[in-house]
C-alpha cells in the first residue's frame, strides 16, 4: 500500500536536484542519490508530504496571517535545518517509514523561508498524526471482519503538524531555491495524477462483485444489467488508458529519469474524478437496496 507518492516524490526529486545544482552548484542531487540508495537497501515506505493548509489561497505564504499554514524553515545551524507547519490530506503517512517535505504551490522570492525540501523519518521529534475519520469507520471496531477492509495493509490519511522538526543537511534537497518550487509541484503531479491507474484496481473488483451480484439475483442476461456492466469497464479501462499512454509518451530528463506526458496525466486524472463515482452509481444500481441498507455483521450473526 501507497509506494507510488514516494516513488513520485524520487522521481520528481531526480530530476528538480540535477537542474537545481546545475543553475546553483549546490549538491542536492548527490545527496538525494545516497537518500534513494537508503530507501532502497532498506526496503522503506516513503510518504510524500506536498499538500499545506495553505490559508487564504490568494495570498502566498510570506503573505499569510499565519507564517505556518504553509510549511517553512524556522532556524538554520551548522547541523541542519529545523521546519514548522503542517501537511493536510496525507494517505498513507502513518504506515511509512519516511516522509519527504516539499513545497506545495510557485513561490516568489518572499518565500525563500517555505521554498525547503526535505525527508524525515516518520516518527521524528516534532510530528504529531493527526488521525484522519471516515463515514463508517466504527464499524470496524465491531465483531467480525466484513468491514474491517483490509486488516493488515489498509489505508488511512492523516493531518500532520510539524513543530520544529529537525532536517540535518544530508537529507535537505531545496533550502531556498524558491525559483523551482514550482517545477517540483508540476513534476510530481505529472507523475502521481498518472499513478492513479491505481484506481482501476478498485475498478476491477466493483465490476466483479457486481457481475457477481447480478449472478446471485438470477439476471446476468438482461440486457440493462449487462449494459451497465459494459459501461463500467468502458469507464473503468478508459481511465487506465489515459494513465499508460501518458507513461508511453514520456520523454527522458536531464537527470535521466523520464517523465510522462503531462496533458494525457492531467486527463487520467480528470477522468478519476468523474468516472469512479457512476462505476459505484451503476455498480448500486445492480445490487439494489441492500448496499446502503444491509445490516451489519454483527448483527446479522
Amino acid at each position: 500500500f501507497q509506494r507510488c507518492v514516494g516513488m513520485d516524490a524520487m522521481n520528481s526529486l531526480h530530476s528538480t536536484t540535477f537542474e537545481i545544482d546545475e543553475k546553483h552548484g549546490t549538491d542536492y542531487h548527490k545527496r538525494f542519490l545516497e537518500f534513494v540508495k537508503m530507501m532502497q537497501k532498506e526496503n522503506f515506505v516513503i510518504g510524500g508530504a506536498m499538500t499545506d493548509p495553505k490559508g487564504d489561497r490568494s495570498k502566498g505564504p510570506s503573505e499569510q496571517e499565519d507564517p505556518d499554514l504553509v510549511t517553512r524553515i524556522v532556524k538554520t545551524d551548522e547541523n541542519g535545518v529545523y521546519v514548522s507547519g503542517a501537511k493536510a490530506h496525507q494517505t498513507g503517512c502513518i504506515n511509512s517509514h519516511w516522509i519527504i517535505l516539499m513545497p506545495t504551490i510557485r513561490l516568489a522570492e518572499a518565500d525563500k523561508d517555505w521554498a525547503i525540501v526535505g525527508a524525515i523519518p516518520a516518527d521524528a521529534k516534532g510530528v504529531t498524526y493527526i488521525y484522519g475519520r471516515q463515514s463508517c469507520d466504527t464499524r470496524s471496531m465491531e465483531e467480525g471482519d466484513i468491514d474491517d477492509g483490509n486488516a493488515k495493509f489498509g489505508g488511512q490519511e492523516a493531518l500532520i503538524i510539524l513543530d520544529n522538526v529537525f532536517i540535518p543537511w544530508d537529507k535537505v534537497f531545496m533550502n531556498g531555491e524558491y525559483e523551482f518550487a514550482s517545477m517540483l509541484v508540476e513534476r510530481f503531479t505529472c507523475y502521481h495524477r498518472r499513478s492513479y491507474v491505481c484506481k482501476t484496481g478498485l475498478g476491477d473488483v466493483l465490476i466483479g462483485a457486481a457481475a457477481t451480484i447480478a449472478d446471485y439475483n438470477g439476471v446476468p442476461k438482461v440486457s440493462h444489467i449487462k449494459d451497465k456492466i459494459i459501461e463500467m469497464t468502458h469507464l473503468n479501462e478508459t481511465i487506465f488508458a489515459a494513465g499508460i499512454a501518458s507513461s508511453h509518451q514520456g520523454q527522458k530528463m536531464k537527470s535521466g529519469v523520464f517523465l510522462n506526458d503531462d496533458m494525457l496525466a492531467q486527463v487520467c486524472k480528470h477522468n478519476v474524478t468523474r468516472f469512479p463515482y457512476e462505476i459505484s452509481r451503476l455498480a448500486q444500481d445492480i445490487a439494489g437496496g441492500l448496499v446502503v441498507t444491509l445490516p451489519s455483521e454483527k448483527d446479522f450473526r
